[in-house]
C-alpha cells in the first residue's frame, strides 16, 4: 500500500518548524493539531477564562476534574449553544488578505445525577455524583489564504526540480505530487548528456518553464474533536473530593489546499495544485482528579489526563492543472495545452498517542461575594508518539521530538456575586508548543460573563477572545546558503466566541 506518508513533505529549516506547511507535512502536523486544547466546558467556565481544576459543583467537571462533580447536592442538566467567528489576516510580501468563517455549536452538553447523604447519616463518606457530557474539544472550521501582484521569489517548480534530483525516470511517477509534476510536464527530465549522447533512464530533470509567477492560494479547513465523557466524583467528610472517568473521542477533519502560479511571455500560463485531505477516528483517555479543602475559604486541585489513544483513518488526494500557451514540446514532438495529473485516492491508517497532561488549580472564595481560581498545566508535546502498520514512523516521530517541547499553560478567572446576578473575568494563556521557534506560537485568550442563579434554572453568558500567530510555508525551495526561498506567510488569528448556558436543577 502507498501511505499518504509518501504523498507529504517533510520541512525544517533553520529551526524553523513550518506550521501547516506544504501537503501535510508528514504525521507529526497531525501530532501537533490533534494534541493541542484549550479548556473548555459551560459559559460559567468559559467566563472565567477556563480555571476549573479547583472548582466543584459545575457541570464541566465531567471533563474537567471530576472530582468538582462530589460537590454536587442535587442533580443537574444544561445545554451551551454557542457562536464562532474566526477572523484570519494572512501576511505575504507586505500584501494584506483577510479571511472570515463563522459557524454555530452547542460545544457542551451535560447531565449530572447527584446522590448526596442527607446530614443525618453517619459515616465520613458523603455521597457522589455520576455526570455524562458531550464537549467540543478542538474547532478546526477556518479559511486563509494569500494572493500577490508581486513575482515571487521563486515557483513551485523549483521545489518539483529540488525533489525530482536523483530519482530515476521509470520510477518517478510514484513520487506523489513530483510524479504530478513530472507527468503534466512541469518538470521533465534531462534525455542526453553534454555531449548530445542519450542517457539510459535518466534522473536529472529541467524545466522549460523560466521567470518568477504571480501566486496565490487559499486553504480551507472543516471539522472538529469531540468528546464524550463519563465520570464520578464522591464526597469524603465534606474536606476531601476524589473522582475519576473515561473519554471517548471523535475527530472529523477535512483540509482542502488551492494554490495557482500565472506567468508572463512563458509557454505556461497558469498552474493550479488542488490537495484534499480527510481525517477521522476515535480515541480513549482516563481522567482522575482531587480536590481539597484545607480551610473553608480555599480549594486546591490536582488533575490526571492521560494521553488519548487515538486510531485515525486518513484519505488523501491531489491533482495538478498546467495551460500552456499551445508549446510544442520537441522531446515529445507534442503540442501541450491544458496538461492534467491527478492521484488516486490514498488510504492510511495510524495511532496517535497523545501526551498526557497535569494540571494543578487553587480557589480562593472571598465569603459569599465571589471567588478567584487558577489553573496551571503541564504537558510535553515531543512525548506525543505515531504507530502504524501501513509505513515507517521514525522519521515523523523523529521529527516530534526534534520540533516540540514542554508548555505551560495557565488560567485564571473570578466571578462576583450579588443577589441572584454573577459577573465573572477571566485569561488564559497557553504555551508555544515548539522548541527554537522564530515566532511565538502561544496562545493568549481574554474571556468574560454574566450569569443570573434561580433556584431551579440557571442562565449562564460569556464572551470570549481568542489570539494566535502562525507561519505558512506553500512549498519550501531551499538555496545553497540553507535558507528558504519558498513563498513563507505569516497569518494573524482571532477567534471570538458567544456562549449560552441554560441549566436546571432537579
Amino acid at each position: 500500500m502507498i501511505s499518504v506518508k509518501k504523498i507529504f513533505i517533510t520541512l525544517v529549516v533553520g529551526g524553523l518548524a513550518m506550521s501547516d506547511a506544504f501537503s501535510q507535512s508528514g504525521y507529526f502536523e497531525d501530532a501537533l493539531r490533534f494534541s493541542q486544547f484549550r479548556s473548555t466546558g459551560s459559559a460559567r467556565i468559559t467566563g472565567i477564562g477556563g480555571a476549573q481544576m479547583s472548582l466543584g459543583g459545575d457541570i464541566s467537571n465531567v471533563h474537567g476534574n471530576p472530582a468538582g462533580l462530589g460537590f454536587f447536592r442535587q442533580s443537574e442538566f444544561s445545554i451551551s449553544p454557542s457562536f464562532t467567528n474566526w477572523l484570519s489576516e494572512s501576511n505575504y510580501l507586505g500584501q494584506i488578505q483577510e479571511d472570515r468563517t463563522g459557524n454555530f455549536s452547542v460545544p457542551n452538553l451535560g447531565l449530572v445525577i447527584s446522590k448526596p447523604k442527607g446530614p443525618l447519616q453517619p459515616g465520613k463518606f458523603r455521597g457522589g455524583s455520576f455526570g455524562i457530557s458531550f464537549n467540543r474539544v478542538a474547532n478546526f472550521n477556518n479559511q486563509f489564504g494569500f494572493f500577490s501582484d508581486i513575482e515571487g521569489n521563486s515557483s513551485i517548480i523549483d521545489f518539483f526540480l529540488q525533489d525530482a534530483s536523483g530519482i530515476p525516470e521509470n520510477q518517478i511517477e510514484s513520487f506523489g505530487l513530483t510524479g504530478l509534476a513530472y507527468q503534466s510536464y512541469l518538470i521533465n527530465p534531462i534525455a542526453f548528456d553534454e555531449a548530445g549522447n542519450p542517457i539510459n533512464n535518466p534522473s536529472q530533470y529541467d524545466s522549460f518553464v523560466l521567470g518568477q509567477p504571480f501566486q496565490d492560494e487559499i486553504v480551507t479547513t472543516e471539522g472538529s474533536a469531540n468528546q464524550t465523557s463519563f465520570s464520578y466524583g464522591a464526597n469524603f467528610d465534606n474536606k476531601l473530593f476524589v473522582g475519576g472517568g473515561i473519554g471517548l473521542t471523535s475527530i472529523n477533519y477535512t483540509s482542502t489546499k488551492t494554490y495557482n502560479e500565472e506567468f508572463f511571455e512563458q509557454p505556461l500560463i497558469n498552474s493550479s495544485l488542488q490537495e484534499n485531505l480527510r481525517i477521522n477516528g476515535f480515541g480513549v483517555n482516563v481522567n482522575l482528579g482531587v480536590i481539597y479543602k484545607p480551610v473553608d475559604q480555599l480549594n486546591l486541585g490536582l488533575n490526571f489526563q492521560s494521553p488519548t489513544w487515538y486510531r485515525l483513518n486518513e484519505e488523501y488526494d491531489a491533482r495538478i492543472v498546467n495551460f500552456f500557451d499551445n508549446f510544442f514540446y520537441e522531446d515529445e514532438g507534442e503540442t501541450l495545452g491544458r496538461e492534467e495529473a491527478s492521484t488516486q485516492i490514498i488510504l492510511g491508517t495510524y495511532n496517535l498517542n497523545t501526551p498526557l497532561r497535569l494540571s494543578g488549580g487553587a480557589t480562593y472564595f472571598i465569603g459569599k461575594n465571589g471567588f478567584i481560581s487558577a489553573d496551571v498545566d503541564f504537558l510535553d508535546y515531543s512525548s506525543s508518539r505515531i504507530n502504524s502498520n501501513d509505513f515507517n514512523p521514525n522519521a515523523d516521530n523523529a521529527e516530534i521530538r526534534a520540533i516540540y517541547g514542554t508548555a505551560i499553560n495557565y488560567r485564571i478567572g473570578g466571578e462576583y456575586r450579588f443577589d441572584i446576578w454573577r459577573v465573572r473575568a477571566g485569561y488564559a494563556f497557553y504555551g508555544d508548543p515548539f522548541v527554537n521557534s522564530i515566532i511565538d506560537r502561544s496562545t493568549q485568550q481574554f474571556n468574560g460573563g454574566l450569569g443570573v442563579r434561580l433556584k431551579k434554572v440557571y442562565v449562564d453568558f460569556a464572551l470570549s477572545g481568542t489570539y494566535f500567530d502562525q507561519v505558512y510555508n506553500s512549498y519550501p525551495v531551499i538555496e545553497s546558503n540553507g535558507i528558504n526561498s519558498g513563498p513563507i506567510t505569516q497569518v494573524k488569528n482571532k477567534m471570538t466566541s458567544g456562549m449560552v448556558t441554560v441549566g436546571f436543577n432537579f
